[in-house]
């Protein structure tokens, strides 16, 4: 994967690139315009941020409390060490109650585990319910960002494709219609589903229940029509005692659209009368990152406001990640898990501390990716082209001739070879942009003519 190569692709369409990074920013200054309503909004963060660290650190104790509680509330608990084991859970709960319908309320987790194609491949249909998540379902594409999965695609795209897959009306992609008849369109699959299945967004030790936060109320309608309901829920969405749920509830909708509070927060402790809950509580690599210098990024609510302020991400879309979760989360979560292929990923960063600001629960992003940097470059793992880049670098800032030599020379280069040469393929600057005006000397130069001082 090559971020660099798959940003310029989503730049070429510099109108699309405009208006993404518009839309994100104007999510941004929601969040901003709604923080600003809530005057102890830094101690709140000062305590999210302090209750992740304490339930991480004892994880292993919270999460079998967790489960022992579940149990008590009547709901069947899983454990599931990888996506594999996760996937294979659920086909044994639908295998086991004739299941064939099943509709999906948002669940970054099941995308991690690759849930929808393993299912179909057994011939089950899997309906998201979310609408972004059913658009792209329909566009047969992974999301873009993990709360507005569909982000990156205009109105316009979005009328032809319901067209093409809903038979709604050419060429109309009026937001309210197109709404409309996605609603129809689901209503029928809520209607007519076996099992419905949700992610977590948070989970509380001392009573064993799961927390679901969404907008459209779709969890919930398929909750509450199936008879059997499955909770996949990452290990690190626990918190210790229902009194700090608050705390999390105040940061996650302000910090991810700039709303006080989700329209539907969604508590499920048990099962219906004569139905089943299940709760899969899924590793798949979380144990592992306890361990390692970048644990802290387990504390992520999956809020997206990263996402949204960060000039590399908003001016480069979601895709061009190449892993799930993009932006700077994503930066860290996907090297981790896999440094080989995502090695590019910290290097599409400016480190300029945004993402780091707007978190929620202080997770110390740009710090986490300066030090993936070191790491993968230590390894061995940079692009070699960038490490050849490095040890020229490091030459000649280590040296005052060559540093003077070299400042000299590309003044010179500059100005008197020729276009063809200057913004050849190897001058990856400037291939989107002019070089700046040569001046007559360098700062040293100018600095010993006119300082009269000594």
């Amino acid at each position: 994967m090559n971020h660099a190569k798959k940003a310029s692709e989503f730049i070429a369409n510099e109108n699309r690139t405009n208006w993404h990074d518009k839309s994100l920013w104007l999510v941004r200054t929601k969040r901003d315009i709604a923080v600003n309503r809530v005057a102890e909004w830094e101690e709140l963060r000062e305590l999210a941020s302090q209750i992740k660290a304490h339930t991480l650190s004892k994880l292993d104790d919270y999460l079998l409390q967790f489960e022992k509680n579940a149990l008590k509330n009547g709901v069947q608990v899983h454990w599931a060490a990888n996506g594999k084991e996760h996937n294979q859970i659920v086909l044994d709960i639908l295998e086991s109650v004739n299941a064939k319908k099943i509709v999906k309320s948002k669940s970054m987790l099941t995308e991690e585990c690759g849930l929808n194609p393993f299912l179909e491949k057994h011939n089950f249909e899997v309906i998201d319910t979310d609408l972004g998540e059913r658009i792209i379902q329909l566009r047969n594409e992974p999301p873009s960002h993990i709360v507005l999965p569909a982000i990156h695609l205009k109105k316009e795209e979005i009328g032809e494709l319901f067209h093409e897959k809903l038979n709604t009306l050419k060429g109309n992609s009026n937001p309210d219609y197109l709404t409309a008849e996605a609603r129809k369109h689901l209503r029928e699959k809520f209607l007519n589903a076996d099992v419905a299945l949700t992610g977590v967004n948070f989970a509380v030790a001392e009573t064993g229940q799961v927390v679901v936060c969404t907008n459209e109320g779709n969890a919930d309608m398929g909750v509450h029509l199936a008879d059997v309901q499955i909770h996949s829920m990452g290990i690190e969405k626990l918190i210790p005692q229902q009194k700090h749920l608050g705390v999390f509830t105040r940061l996650l909708a302000r910090s991810a659209t700039g709303q006080e509070i989700t329209t539907y927060t969604s508590h499920f402790t048990s099962p219906k009368k004569d139905g089943q809950m299940h709760i899969i509580l899924v590793d798949n690599g979380r144990s592992n990152m306890l361990n390692e210098n970048n644990s802290t990024a387990l504390k992520c609510i999956r809020c997206g406001a990263c996402m949204n302020t960060c000039p590399v991400y908003r001016r480069s879309g979601g895709h061009s990640y190449g892993s799930l979760i993009p932006g700077p989360i994503g930066s860290i979560l996907a090297p981790i898990k896999n440094e080989n292929q995502h090695a590019d990923l910290p290097f599409a960063c400016t480190l300029c501390g945004s993402c780091t600001n707007v978190c929620p629960v202080k997770v110390d992003l740009d710090k986490q990716l300066y030090n993936l940097r070191q790491q993968i470059t230590q390894n061995g793992n940079a692009p070699k082209l960038m490490n050849f880049a490095m040890k020229i670098a490091g030459r000649v800032l280590s040296s005052t001739f060559l540093y003077n030599f070299s400042g000299k020379f590309a003044r010179i280069a500059v100005k008197y070879l020729p276009r063809f040469i200057l913004y050849s393929k190897l001058n990856i600057w400037a291939q989107k942009r002019e070089l700046p005006k040569v001046p007559e000397y360098s700062f040293k130069e100018w600095y010993k003519k006119n300082n009269t001082h000594e």
